[in-house]
């Protein structure tokens, strides 16, 4: 490890499905001017601030959230910072599939032709480590699950804790320490 140095994840603005509460995964759907106006909010709270390394889904909902913040410039696409694959439930609201599958959630069921929390937890515990190794303040521009799994191992919590970590659209958070400690100091910030 490089340095006890903070990371602030940001989620992207609003798009149409996360307004009507459709788990959108894959599909690329472009944000909202409101999400555009909530981008460059998230910017006016970070304006200032030092990067050594900026890091974004390439999803343009993330990408385009981390342009309107000013950050564009610098940032890398990470693969691994997609959002979770819902698989059959891509664009399927919960109370949707609770009609079938009473009492589902993201956290507690599966998503049949998707993936799992613990494939996702790999994919956000590579995201970590190469944050972790970064010599400064890393920032990620991702999806509301993601995220919300990341922040939870982050804490050295199992991806199923992510579920205590609800992220509004165009939010930044910054994890960090105390002492040796990893922990959230700010969160959902707007």
């Amino acid at each position: 490890m490089s340095g006890l140095h903070d990371v602030y994840p940001i989620r992207h603005g609003a798009t149409e499905w996360s307004k009507n509460g459709r788990h959108t995964g894959i599909t690329d759907l472009p944000l909202l001017p409101e999400g555009e106006d909530q981008a460059r909010a998230t910017g006016k709270l970070l304006a200032g601030h030092e990067f050594a390394l900026v890091l974004t889904s390439p999803l343009q909902r993330a990408r385009h959230t981390c342009e309107l913040v000013g950050l564009a410039g610098q940032a890398e696409i990470d693969p691994d910072l997609r959002e979770l694959d819902y698989g059959e439930y891509e664009g399927v609201t919960t109370a949707t599939i609770r009609e079938t599958v009473p009492g589902w959630t993201v956290w507690t069921h599966p998503c049949p032709g998707g993936e799992t929390l613990d494939e996702a937890g790999e994919r956000v515990d590579r995201v970590i480590e190469r944050a972790r190794s970064a010599d400064g303040d890393v920032a990620l521009f991702a999806h509301g699950h993601i995220l919300r799994i990341l922040i939870a191992r982050w804490c050295g919590l199992d991806p199923i804790e992510g579920r205590r970590f609800i992220l509004e659209t165009a939010s930044l958070s910054q994890l960090g320490w105390e002492h040796d400690y990893p922990g959230v100091i700010r969160f959902n910030a707007r």
